[in-house]
């Protein structure tokens, strides 16, 4: 498994940006997908974003396509979550998630992720 620690969120204003960022020490020799997930008050954990980590392949949640960027710095074992255009639906704990043997197959966000960071809260105002 890979230790997961995830840092930038804050408070904004609705239209502002923030930029979260997910320590993975080593994980490029363990993990073959990354991902972002959240959890909005009162309701379910939902996917975000996921790169594959061999080739940079990138998917959304339509709720984000357009505003948020996912990438990877594996030299500094770094996996970035951009946001922009935020909306007050983009409220929640955000979590940085690694999948490793023995999960393979299409990196997506319903795929099996076997590390969590602890999460780090966003919340943004009308």
């Amino acid at each position: 498994q890979v230790q997961l620690v995830e840092s930038g969120g804050g408070s904004v204003q609705a239209g502002g940006s923030l930029r979260l960022s997910c320590a993975a020490p080593g994980y490029t020799a363990t993990a073959n997908c990354m991902g972002w997930f959240r959890q909005p008050p009162g309701k379910q954990r939902e996917g975000v974003a996921t790169i594959l980590i061999g080739d940079n392949t990138t998917y959304y949640a339509k709720s984000v396509r357009g505003r948020f960027t996912i990438s990877q710095d594996s030299a500094a074992s770094m996996v970035y979550l951009e946001m922009n255009s935020l909306k007050p639906e983009d409220t929640g704990i955000y979590y940085c998630a690694a999948r490793g043997p023995p999960y393979g197959g299409a990196c997506l966000t319903n795929a099996k992720f076997n590390s969590w960071g602890q999460g780090t809260q966003v919340t943004v105002s009308s």
